[in-house]
């Protein structure tokens, strides 16, 4: 099936459901066909083993994934503790086991100390590059190397659910960018002194977009037959709500389309910081892109 290229001109995040098995590439590989469109991308990539929140970025919206502001994450996370494996989930190879009883109340103490600022040591299969090569690379090589800790911030780990008897249950992180969840459930798990491993992975929450907003391919595909793309896609600036707003007027929208530098009282911003970026809208409330102020005047950063 050739691809439109009439389509490229459309601009939006199309909120997809990942399946479990698949890489991120593969859906996007998908959806080419699927929606006949080239120009698709995506921002927070899933291990295959992971399903959930995937933003796609369709159109001329491409040109925003390597900007989106998606720090926030919120994953759903099945877990077995007891058991240790290669990969610090269940399609690892096993390491060593324990018996060892684990109370809840024992469990939401652990935890606790995985809260807030961290220090955390990446997975061997994680897609990290250390002297060129990906760990994942040199882990399945059969080789392992010293990783140093990383600071990432973990808002909140809630226990949902948690059966004593099989030390099975599923716990709620609400973390930013960068953070590896079989990490934290393996260090839980050593602190316990009885290992831990990863069952499953939803993301529920990320790039300013909600599960509950996600489309499977399946749906995605029969909407398509009926031409109604458009109602799937969610607008760009929602991805950048966390940036400030501000809206010009008609004279200094022409301007900053065409690329002149504004002056700080023609931004209608009280007070601009050095570098910081900004949600900049049309006199006809139409999303023109990100602008940032530098060195005394205001420009665009990234125009969509």
């Amino acid at each position: 099936m050739s691809l439109d290229n009439s389509k490229d001109n459309i601009c939006g995040i199309l909120p997809v459901k990942k399946p479990e098995g698949w890489t991120s590439f593969d859906v996007i590989a998908k959806l080419r066909g699927v929606l006949r469109i080239k120009r698709l991308g995506h921002s927070g990539t899933l291990d295959p083993m992971a399903t959930g929140v995937l933003p796609v970025f369709v159109g001329r919206a491409t040109k925003a994934c390597d900007i989106i502001p998606d720090r926030q994450k919120v994953y759903t996370a099945g877990f077995q503790l007891g058991v240790s494996t290669d990969t610090l989930d269940s399609t690892g190879k096993t390491l060593k086991t324990s018996d060892k009883a684990v109370a809840r109340a024992d469990l939401e103490c652990a935890k606790s100390s995985f809260v807030g600022d961290i220090m955390q040591v990446p997975p061997m299969y994680s897609a990290i590059k250390v002297n060129g090569k990906k760990l994942y690379e040199l882990a399945r090589a059969g080789k392992e190397i010293e990783r140093e800790p990383r600071a990432v911030h973990i808002d909140s780990i809630d226990i949902i659910e948690y059966d004593e008897a099989s030390r099975r249950g599923v716990m709620k992180v609400d973390c930013e960018k960068g953070t590896y969840i079989r990490s934290v459930i393996s260090d839980i798990g050593e602190k316990l002194g009885c290992g831990g491993m990863m069952t499953s992975l939803e993301r529920s929450y990320s790039g300013g977009v909600d599960i509950k907003d996600c489309y499977t391919i399946e749906e995605i595909a029969e909407i398509c037959e009926q031409d109604k793309l458009s109602q799937m896609l969610i607008p760009l600036d929602r991805a950048f709500v966390s940036y400030e707003k501000t809206t010009l007027g008609q004279w200094e929208t022409k301007l900053y389309r065409n690329g002149v530098k504004l002056r700080p009282e023609q931004t209608g911003i009280k007070d601009l910081s050095e570098d910081k970026h900004y949600r900049v809208y049309g006199s006809d409330n139409s999303f023109l892109g990100i602008g940032t102020f530098h060195e005394g005047s205001f420009r665009s950063f990234k125009n969509f």
